[in-house]
């Protein structure tokens, strides 16, 4: 290919949309409204879509992976946002030691890991 990939962009659905906007600003995401059931959110270099959809079956079986220097610091950082006790549904794992390295998971109000 002659062309460089400048980014890759998942598209997410929400059960309550604008719960899910509430939830990805507070953990400190930037949006950017595309129209008034889609916004993109940027945080540094990544981004997604989050738009006014939902599927169940989609929903249920959509993960996002986002990798940090520091899982402990992060982990804190997200646990002092308060984000559980927030929103409805929202979860946080405890840290994690897999053979491949430290993890926790966050499921989004709509229970997307």
């Amino acid at each position: 290919m002659s062309q460089t990939a400048k980014s890759i962009r998942p598209f997410l659905g929400a059960k309550n949309f604008e719960l899910s906007r509430h939830f990805y600003q507070d953990w400190g995401f930037e949006e950017t409204v595309l129209s008034p059931d889609l916004s993109v959110f940027k945080l540094d270099q990544i981004a997604f879509y989050l738009q006014r959809a939902y599927v169940k079956d989609w929903i249920e079986n959509t993960m996002i992976f986002l990798e940090v220097e520091n899982v402990e610091r992060y982990h804190q950082e997200l646990s002092a946002m308060e984000l559980v006790s927030k929103y409805g549904g929202v979860r946080l794992s405890q840290v994690q030691i897999e053979d491949w390295g430290k993890e926790c998971f966050l499921h989004d109000p709509s229970g997307i890991l």
